[in-house]
């Protein structure tokens, strides 16, 4: 008989590193609305609503330095920062 023996591996905890994510803000009326990407925010408002396609805008490069800008609304880009989070890894 043979009989193995299993042991775990314990790590201290292992930070995460911090995550930078896109976002596409959108201003209307005085109010901010915040997407995770432009199809989300086309999907929501609708072409009426915001003035400009999803098609239109897809192609433009817009960023925080160089936002969309109509008679309805302002788009830009631009990133949220995360947190670092702490997890235990088991094995």
């Amino acid at each position: 008989m043979i009989i193995r023996h299993l042991s775990l591996s314990l790590r201290p905890m292992e930070a995460k590193k911090k995550q930078e994510r896109a976002i596409v803000h959108l201003e209307k009326d005085g109010q901010h609305y915040y997407y995770g990407n432009l199809k989300a925010l086309c999907d929501h408002w609708g072409k009426d609503a915001i003035g400009v396609s999803y098609s239109y805008l897809k192609n433009l490069k817009i960023s925080k330095d160089q936002p969309f800008k109509n008679e309805k609304c302002i788009i830009r880009r631009g990133y949220i920062i995360t947190s670092t989070r702490y997890r235990e890894n088991m094995v």
